[in-house]
C-alpha cells in the first residue's frame, strides 16, 4: 500500500487510469539497469527516478569531463573529474530518496552483466550506450537471460529506438537486424566524441526510451516493441519499420540450440 507521502509524490501519475495505485506499487517494486549515463542516460535515469522505479543500478566506466555537460544533465561543472555512476546515484537520490540507486562504476563486460542478470534479478535493461560492441553484448546477455531491454542511439542529428522483450520466444533481437561484425572487420569507433551531436536530440530519445520503460513495467503496449523508431531531429519526423527474427541471426540461432 502506497503511503501519503507517495499518494502525494506520485499524484499526477497516479490520476491515469493505466497507472493507478496499482501500476504505481508496480514500479516501487520494479528493477532496472541503465548501461551508459551520458545524454541519453541522463534524461531516461532522471525520468526513471522521477516516476517512483523502486530500484536503478546505474552502469557506467567513465568520469565527467567537460565536454559532456552539453548534453549529459545529470552533471554540472563541479563535478569534473568524478565517476559518472556515483555523481548520477546522488544526484537521482537527491531528486527521489524514496528509491534504491545502486552505482557501478565500471564498463558492462559480459561475464559480469550476465551474473548481474542472472535468475531473473532485473525487469528491464535500458541501452543507453554509443559503443556498437557493448551493444551487442547486450543485446545477447538479455537475450540468454530473458531480460527486456530497451536500446537507443543518437548521432547527429539521427535517432533510433527499439525494444525487444525477451521473455517471448518468438522476439528478435539487436543482431536480427545489425549483426555484430566479426572482430576482423569492426568498424571505425562512431560515437559522440567523433561525428558530434545535438544535445536535445539526445534528450528527447532518452525520454523516450524512459517513457517505453515504464509502459513495459505497467504491462503496456510498448510502440518501440521489435520496431525500429528512427527520429530526425532536423525535420521533427519519425519512421518506423517492423522487425522479424532473421533465420541467419547467430544469437537467436545459439538460443534455439540450447532449446533443442
Amino acid at each position: 500500500m502506497l503511503s501519503r507521502k507517495q499518494l502525494q509524490r506520485y499524484s499526477r501519475q497516479i490520476m491515469l487510469s493505466p497507472v493507478g495505485e496499482a501500476g504505481q506499487e508496480k514500479l516501487a517494486r520494479a528493477k532496472v539497469m541503465v548501461v551508459g549515463l551520458g545524454g541519453l542516460g541522463s534524461p531516461a535515469a532522471l525520468y526513471l527516478a522521477a516516476a517512483g522505479v523502486g530500484e536503478l543500478n546505474l552502469v557506467d566506466g567513465d568520469r565527467v569531463e567537460i565536454s559532456n555537460l552539453q548534453r549529459q544533465i545529470l552533471y554540472k561543472t563541479n563535478h569534473r573529474e568524478k565517476d559518472k555512476a556515483l555523481v548520477a546515484a546522488q544526484q537521482l537520490t537527491a531528486a527521489n530518496p524514496e528509491i534504491v540507486v545502486h552505482a557501478h562504476c565500471r564498463m558492462a563486460n559480459e561475464e559480469w552483466l550476465a551474473a548481474q542478470l542472472a535468475e531473473g534479478a532485473l525487469d528491464l535493461v535500458l541501452d543507453c550506450t554509443d559503443n556498437l560492441a557493448i551493444r551487442h553484448i547486450i543485446n545477447r546477455v538479455c537475450f540468454e537471460s530473458s531480460t527486456p531491454v530497451v536500446m537507443a542511439s543518437v548521432r547527429g542529428f539521427s535517432g533510433q529506438l527499439v525494444s525487444f522483450d525477451f521473455r517471448s520466444a518468438s522476439s528478435p533481437c539487436y543482431a536480427c537486424l545489425f549483426p555484430a561484425p566479426a572482430d576482423t572487420d569492426l568498424p571505425e569507433a562512431e560515437n559522440c566524441s567523433t561525428v558530434g551531436v545535438i544535445g536535445p536530440a539526445l534528450g528527447i530519445v532518452g525520454s523516450m526510451q524512459a517513457l517505453e520503460a515504464l509502459k513495459f513495467l505497467l504491462n503496456l503496449p510498448v510502440s518501440s516493441l521489435n520496431r525500429l523508431q528512427l527520429f530526425e531531429a532536423a525535420s521533427l519526423e519519425w519512421r518506423s519499420l517492423t522487425l522479424s527474427v532473421n533465420s541467419a541471426c547467430p544469437v537467436c540461432a545459439k538460443a534455439l540450440q540450447k532449446a533443442e
